[in-house]
C-alpha cells in the first residue's frame, strides 16, 4: 500500500510518518529530501538543481517526477512509499497516478490529518526545547512536565521561527496552496480524514486501523 499523508504545518505528519515507517516498514518519499540528496550526489541532475536553488529559481515538475520515478522503480519501494510533501498542485497528482500505473502501483490511502488554526498556533507558539537533553515540550499542552522537567525550566528555549507572523503566513499559504489538490482527492473513495486536534496517540491509533483493515 503507498500512502499520501497530508497536514498543515504542525499537524503532526512527520511524527505520524515515523510511525508508519517504524511499525510497518514503509520508506517515507519527501521531495525536499530527494532533491539535497541529488544535489550533493553531484550529478549532472543534482548540479542543475544545485544551480536552480542557489539562484532563486524554482525546481520544475518535471526534475521533481524524474526523482520520484527513480524511487519508485526501486524494488524495495514497491507499495510501501508514504509520500510526504507530494503532490503540491493537481498536475503532479496526475503525474503520480501515471506513473505508480506504469509500475502497476496505486495509492491506497490519502490521510489528511486535519487541524484548526488555532491549534495550529498552540502547538508551534508554545513549542519550546531542552538545551541540555533537546526534549520538547508545549506550554500549553505540558505545563506539568514542564515543571517536573530535571534539567529546569531555565534551560527551555523557542525557535527563532515559532513567531506569530510565521505561523500565520505558513498556515495561510499551505491552505491556497493544498485545497485545490484536497478538493481533487476528497472525491475518492481512499480519501480519509482524520482530526488532527487530537493527542499523538489517539491518531496513530486512527492511523493504525486504517493500515491494518
Amino acid at each position: 500500500m503507498n500512502i499520501i499523508l497530508f497536514g498543515p504545518p504542525g499537524a503532526g505528519k512527520g511524527t505520524q510518518a515515523q510511525f508508519i515507517v517504524k511499525k510497518y516498514n514503509y520508506f517515507q518519499l519527501s521531495t525536499g529530501d530527494l532533491l539535497r540528496n541529488e544535489s550533493k550526489q553531484k550529478t549532472p541532475l543534482g548540479n542543475k538543481i544545485e544551480e536552480l536553488i542557489s539562484n532563486g529559481k524554482f525546481v520544475s515538475d518535471e526534475i521533481v517526477n524524474t526523482l520520484l520515478k527513480n524511487s519508485i522503480t526501486k524494488l524495495k519501494f514497491k507499495d510501501r512509499i508514504i509520500f510526504d510533501g507530494y503532490p503540491r498542485n493537481i498536475q503532479q497528482a496526475k503525474k503520480l497516478e501515471e506513473i505508480l500505473a506504469e509500475f502497476d502501483q496505486k495509492i491506497s490511502h490519502i490521510v489528511y490529518l486535519n487541524v484548526t488554526r488555532n491549534i495550529i498556533e498552540k502547538r508551534i507558539m508554545g513549542r519550546v526545547t531542552c538545551e541540555k537533553c533537546s526534549v520538547t515540550f508545549n506550554e500549553f499542552f505540558n505545563k506539568k512536565e514542564i515543571e517536573l522537567h530535571p534539567c529546569g525550566k531555565g534551560h527551555l528555549v523557542k525557535r527563532k521561527d515559532d513567531n506569530y507572523e510565521t505561523i500565520i503566513s505558513r498556515y495561510d499559504t499551505y491552505t491556497n496552496n493544498t485545497k485545490p489538490i484536497l478538493d481533487f482527492y476528497s472525491k475518492n473513495v481512499n480519501f480519509i480524514e482524520i482530526d488532527g486536534n487530537l493527542k499523538i496517540d489517539e491518531i496513530t491509533s486512527k492511523i493504525s486501523d486504517i493500515l491494518e483493515v
